[in-house]
């Protein structure tokens, strides 16, 4: 395990206790979590990761791009019903 630490140390350019430090954080992080949530707040959560699981989602990409523009159909023009005027009948 030291040699993995110490390849990933050099890998990248960290000094020990920095990376000690970010792994005691990690690990105390996903055991003990700052903020307990809420059963509304679980709920919403096992309900996004069905949604994802289902590929109900948008990339990042297309998130920050905004939604597609709408395409219009082409074809032929027709008139409006108002402009259509009906023979008077006699």
């Amino acid at each position: 395990m030291v040699k993995e630490f110490e390849k990933v140390r050099r890998a990248e350019s960290r000094t020990r206790p920095e990376l000690v430090r970010e792994a005691l954080d990690a690990h105390f992080a996903s055991r003990y979590p700052a903020v307990t949530p809420s059963k509304a707040e679980l709920v919403a959560i096992r309900r996004g990761r069905a949604a994802f699981a289902r590929g109900e989602f948008v990339s990042l990409g297309e998130l920050l791009d905004g939604p597609e523009p709408v395409s219009h159909r082409s074809g032929t023009k027709r008139p409006s019903k108002a402009a259509v005027k009906k023979p008077s009948p006699r």
